[in-house]
């Protein structure tokens, strides 16, 4: 796509209208922290002084704090709606817990390191078990491995400086108290500075968060008008901050990436941390070079951003970093992702929406299922293997720990018996997923790569098989215990004459779990 940051067609001034009554606290109290020497100042203060730039690649994190996708397109919001147009938008679900709440610290800390709460540690608002020391936030990062880059951070929750989750490694931050002052207020002053900074001062990269979208949702919900008029001002800091890009001197021999993402949604009514299918919903939306215009990927996840940031700048994370997450133009290439467009809506289950597209028996090509030994009548959509979206299965029953399937993307392999024998069946729950067969002539060893999401109860059994050149299966991995959304490795050394190699992956139950997998790769070596 084009490097330019397009603008959207006009629209009437977006009103600032107060959606606390706190709010009338107004810009007090701020911190700017030149470095690491913090030092009070306020709002009218000038912006700090950032050292000069060294980069034509320059990026903007925008954080809107609690933000649900699905109401932007309710509300005037000209700026973001410009950028789903022009870059490429990503919506997808959190984790809920055990692995942490749908809290804004486990949010923003999977936003700015890059790697899910099983590993930074964030599970709730207190940051207990923070591990930012192995999994820094990018902003640290860069300082690590691009230290001559200028950064900025600008906050109004005060944790995201407090905590190390979002400030460590800038060259210069701003540091609000909204839960003290209001949100309103400090957001416009977060906007102001970070515009003065953009027009007049040489950045390479930024982190920008407004807070008051959240506050909104607690206060009034957010089906409310209170929560679009959040949204609306939102979307006014934003627009400011592209104009202010687009204003640049430099702009022309500058390559622009904005990235603008949430830590988790809200539900109707008001309030998160739970595991309702509101409070999980989150989006990455960017726009610039190699994003393309437009699209709507269906495996983009939260952890997206840092890689996403890493990407643009023309840094190659190193394996030992840890990440999760992928740059959002990287596409998933596993074979089940050919599959969108066969899902089809609800057969028996009752507690998805009939527009909710998520599920489907047909296999993709050169692979099959084996339903030979299978029980019949039980839950349709379930009757051995299936593939699935994270929103359609999710949806079927919450807390029995589906929720924690984070790393799958897009569309994934399920076998799910408890949800299964939720109708009338008779007999065993017994169906085997099968790979096509792979070259592996000449070849000493060859390993089969995936992801895991493994729910263990009772008689259950989950086996990986392999059969070469045809041959009678062979198990070589049985799951015995609970695997939580985990990498998997398995490499065999091929046997003298073989071919070719399939895998079988069998699942055995009755009104037990489920197993989960999803980026199948096989290579040889």
């Amino acid at each position: 796509m084009s490097r330019s940051l397009s603008s959207p067609p006009p629209s009437s001034p977006v009103s600032r209208r107060s959606v606390l009554a706190t709010t009338a606290a107004a810009a007090t109290a701020a911190v700017v922290a030149p470095l690491a020497t913090a030092a009070p100042s306020h709002a009218a203060a000038a912006a700090a002084a950032l050292p000069d730039g060294t980069s034509k690649d320059k990026v903007l994190v925008v954080g809107m704090d609690g933000l649900r996708h699905d109401v932007i397109a309710t509300a005037n919001a000209p700026h973001l709606t410009s950028m789903m147009a022009n870059g490429t938008y990503g919506t997808s679900l959190l984790y809920a817990n055990p692995m942490a709440a749908t809290s804004s610290g486990p949010g923003w800390s999977t936003i700015s390191t890059g790697v899910w709460p099983d590993k930074h540690g964030v599970r709730e608002n207190s940051f207990a078990g923070k591990n930012y020391g192995r999994y820094p936030g990018f902003l640290a990062r860069l300082a690590q491995v691009r230290p001559q880059l200028s950064t900025y951070a600008a906050v109004d929750w005060k944790p995201l400086d407090t905590q190390g989750t979002v400030t460590p490694g800038a060259d210069a931050k701003l540091v609000l108290d909204g839960d003290r002052d209001g949100y309103t207020g400090h957001d416009a002053t977060i906007a102001a500075e970070t515009e003065s900074i953009l027009r007049n001062q040489n950045p390479d990269v930024l982190f920008v968060y407004f807070g008051q979208t959240d506050i909104a949702g607690h206060n009034s919900g957010a089906a409310s008008a209170a929560y679009r008029r959040a949204i609306e001002v939102q979307d006014g800091h934003l627009g400011r901050l592209l104009a202010a890009i687009r204003a640049r001197p430099s702009y022309a021999a500058e390559r622009w990436t904005v990235i603008v993402a949430t830590d988790h949604g809200h539900t109707d009514s008001g309030g998160h941390g739970g595991s309702a299918i509101e409070e999980r919903r989150t989006f990455v939306l960017a726009q610039g070079p190699g994003i393309a215009a437009g699209a709507r990927p269906a495996d983009t996840r939260l952890v997206d951003v840092a890689a996403t940031v890493f990407r643009q700048l023309g840094i190659v994370p190193d394996p030992a970093w840890g990440l999760d997450g992928k740059p959002i133009q990287e596409r998933s290439t596993d074979p089940f992702e050919a599959l969108h467009p066969v899902l089809a809506g609800r057969a028996d289950e009752t507690g998805i929406p009939a527009g909710v597209l998520g599920w489907t028996h047909t296999a993709p090509s050169g692979w099959s299922v084996v339903n030979s030994a299978m029980g019949t009548g039980g839950v349709t959509e379930w009757r051995g293997w299936a593939f699935a979206t994270d929103e359609f299965w999710s949806r079927t029953q919450r807390d029995q720990h589906r929720e924690l399937n984070v790393r799958s993307r897009g569309v994934f392999a399920v076998a799910d018996s408890d949800e299964w024998d939720d109708r009338a069946s008779s007999g065993p729950y017994d169906s085997t997923l099968v790979t096509p067969a792979y070259a592996v002539a000449g070849k000493s060893t060859v390993t089969l790569g995936l992801t895991t999401l493994y729910r263990q109860e009772g008689s259950q059994s989950a086996r990986i098989l392999a059969s070469w050149n045809g041959g009678t299966p062979v198990e070589v991995k049985r799951y015995t215990s609970d695997v939580v959304s985990q990498p998997q490795s398995l490499t065999l050394n091929v046997p003298s004459g073989a071919a070719n190699v399939s895998f079988r992956f069998h699942y055995t139950g009755s009104n037990n779990w489920y197993w989960v997998i999803d980026g199948v790769k096989v290579t040889t070596g």
